[in-house]
């Protein structure tokens, strides 16, 4: 590991030599790697294009969240701006490097959208965004190229199991009732839990050397390493859940679907978006945030209550007020 560390921060400061005017395009595309961008994509995608696309986008970014983050936790990589003062922190982390949440979420969402177009154009447009967005965590010190290739054959791998594996599941799901429904999705959640927090458990007692330390903070927006916070497993737990359960619900009531007039689809987006914001950042200021069990039960109400208005609170309100069929 040590070897592949030090190739990996020559590669990268021989990366950065090329000159600060790909700051910039490399921040763009890293950005279009985000869970935050991920958020506005997905409302979209499911409200207002295609809402079987939009719950497979839905749930395989909360899978391959969650075994990102029990990777991490796995390997304990360092950042590449934290183990030399050499590299240039262009994007601040504070969490493990390895694998790439960045690379690995575009290979599980985009090979998703790719996988469900079907379509040569989808593919290209998909491979190119996957890349891009992997290589720009090189440009900007936050992975080394081993942490970007594990990514990347990581969200390849759950990419797989989801398009192999999504329509016996959908099928054996559909048959149950919805109670059935609502305890199985439940069920997963916990086993997300119980996953992400085994992992966080396993690393409760890690100390981050000085040096890694003292090195991060010298990064462009700097923050101190904090890789071990149990909160993540609950996030993705939380709109795992509550995805399900809006799904199965509206489901019940006669389904939901994005067509309609462009009109209509950005009307809902908008709508739907306040709602999110309301949810999100409305209850992120009224709960309390930190680490015990209070704390995790507020976190996972919230979001399962985000991820429930996404499948099945706004698409209800889109019908009731004649936004949607």
């Amino acid at each position: 590991m040590q070897n592949l560390i030090e190739i990996g921060v020559a590669f990268i400061i021989a990366l950065q030599g090329a000159g600060d005017w790909l700051i910039l395009p490399m921040r763009f595309f890293s950005y279009l790697g985000t869970e935050e961008f991920y958020l506005l994509v997905l409302p979209f995608i499911y409200w207002s294009v295609d809402s079987a696309l939009g719950l497979r986008v839905g749930f395989i970014l909360m899978t391959s969240n969650l075994f990102n983050y029990a990777g991490k936790l796995l390997f304990a990589g360092p950042r590449p701006y934290w183990v030399s003062s050499h590299v240039r922190g262009l994007w601040a982390e504070t969490s493990f490097g390895v694998p790439s949440g960045h690379a690995q979420l575009a290979v599980s969402v985009w090979g998703m959208i790719a996988a469900y177009l079907k379509k040569n154009w989808a593919w290209i447009v998909a491979v190119l965004l996957m890349f891009f967005i992997g290589f720009s965590r090189l440009y900007l010190g936050a992975h080394f190229p081993h942490d970007v290739v594990f990514g990347w054959l990581l969200g390849a791998l759950i990419l797989w199991a989801f398009v192999r594996f999504w329509e016996p599941v959908q099928n054996w799901v559909g048959g149950k009732t919805l109670k059935e429904q609502v305890l199985i999705a439940f069920v997963v959640s916990l086993v997300f839990i119980a996953v992400g927090f085994g992992a966080a458990t396993f690393r409760s007692g890690y100390q981050i050397p000085q040096t890694w330390m003292e090195n991060a903070l010298l990064a462009d927006a700097a923050e101190p390493p904090a890789p071990v916070d149990a909160n993540s497993p609950f996030t993705a737990a939380g709109v795992f859940f509550g995805m399900a359960v809006g799904a199965a619900w509206i489901e019940s009531l006669g389904g939901y679907s994005a067509a309609g007039t462009t009109q209509q689809r950005a009307l809902r987006y908008v709508i739907g978006l306040i709602g999110v914001l309301v949810f999100y950042m409305g209850l992120g200021a009224i709960f309390p945030r930190g680490n015990g069990l209070i704390f995790y039960l507020l976190r996972y109400v919230r979001y399962a209550l985000v991820g429930w208005w996404i499948s099945g609170g706004a698409p209800r309100l889109f019908k009731r007020f004649n936004l949607a069929d």
